[in-house]
């Protein structure tokens, strides 16, 4: 079979056919009395081998070995590519992301373009204190989702703290991306999302969905950002945090506010007293006395003159304390 015929049988160039028989990859059999190139069935076979495997993204050299080299390990090779094909996804999405973050910063000219492109390797690529400059130095220059996918992956506390000040300076940040978050495999993703919602105005329904979450650490920011702001909804993780010792500070000076946007129908005082009455573990008892000075509300300081006449001097000593440390202010 003559080279144009090959050529139409198999869909390759002419062209192509002549340079895989310069390469040595598909040489015509025999050649015609007048010097044309004649192609048997083999290597027929094997253009079509060679096409097969270029479709995998071989190079001609590759599919040379892996055709005339009996050692040559397919499995090896696949592996391979795929390596290699995983690495320029990953190149192409990092790229595909660059460009996306320029796009929504709506860069007008090419000095805005470098700025954000400037930002933005920053961000990716700089120390803990570069980001945190970059972060604090933003100045509305960096995408929000740039500023919220460099805030989830980050590990610093510092540069997280940047990041977050950053969102809020960012006028209206979408928060979806940080809710999805809220259901990462990472606690440390989870638990930077939910410290940049209770930072975020507005989030209140979705802190309140947080205070079921299956992540303890998500639970507890969510009740002090909400007890914070006076919401009730809180109150009985607030006081479990109280009992059990879990950043318990921070719980009783939010349960204070809550008590405090409704001081005259508060049950919170009521609560910390009964914590105090039902055990005998002492940390717990004092936790909650000690809490109950956080409570500006009359049903405190009567639960206060009670536990000052308690049978353990600790206990009565801390109530008087605070008791007449009130009465001073």
């Amino acid at each position: 079979m003559r080279i144009g015929e090959v050529a139409a049988r198999t869909g390759i160039s002419a062209r192509m056919l002549r340079h895989y028989d310069a390469l040595g990859l598909v040489r015509p059999s025999g050649r015609s009395s007048t010097g044309y190139r004649m192609y048997a069935e083999e290597d027929i076979r094997r253009i079509f081998h060679v096409e097969s495997l270029r479709s995998l993204g071989l190079s001609l050299a590759e599919i040379g070995r892996a055709l005339d080299d009996p050692s040559f390990a397919p499995d090896l090779l696949v592996a391979d590519m795929i390596a290699r094909s995983r690495e320029r996804i990953r190149l192409e999405t990092e790229l595909l992301e660059r460009l996306q973050h320029v796009a929504a910063a709506g860069a007008a000219d090419w000095d805005r373009v470098l700025s954000v492109v400037a930002l933005l390797t920053e961000l990716d690529t700089g120390s803990p204190g570069a980001r945190q400059l970059a972060a604090l130095t933003a100045d509305g220059r960096a995408p929000v989702d740039a500023l919220t996918e460099a805030l989830l992956r980050e590990e610093s506390t510092n540069v997280a703290g940047a990041l977050r000040w950053a969102l809020a300076q960012a006028g209206d940040p979408e928060p979806a991306p940080l809710i999805d978050a809220l259901a990462f495999p990472d606690p440390t993703v989870r638990r930077r999302a939910a410290e940049a919602l209770a930072e975020m105005p507005g989030q209140e329904d979705t802190l309140r969905a947080a205070l079921d979450h299956e992540d303890a650490a998500v639970r507890v920011i969510a009740a002090v950002a909400l007890g914070t702001r006076g919401d009730p909804a809180a109150t009985p993780e607030l006081l479990r945090m109280v009992r059990d010792g879990e950043k318990d500070v921070d719980a009783a000076e939010a349960l204070g506010a809550i008590a405090a946007a409704a001081p005259d129908d508060e049950p919170i005082s009521a609560e910390l007293a009964a914590i105090a009455d039902r055990t005998e573990d002492y940390a717990v008892r004092q936790r909650a006395v000690q809490a109950l000075a956080e409570i500006p509300t009359a049903g405190a300081e009567a639960a206060l003159r009670r536990l000052s006449t308690d049978a353990d001097p600790r206990i009565s000593s801390t109530a008087w304390f605070i008791l007449q440390q009130s009465q001073r202010a």
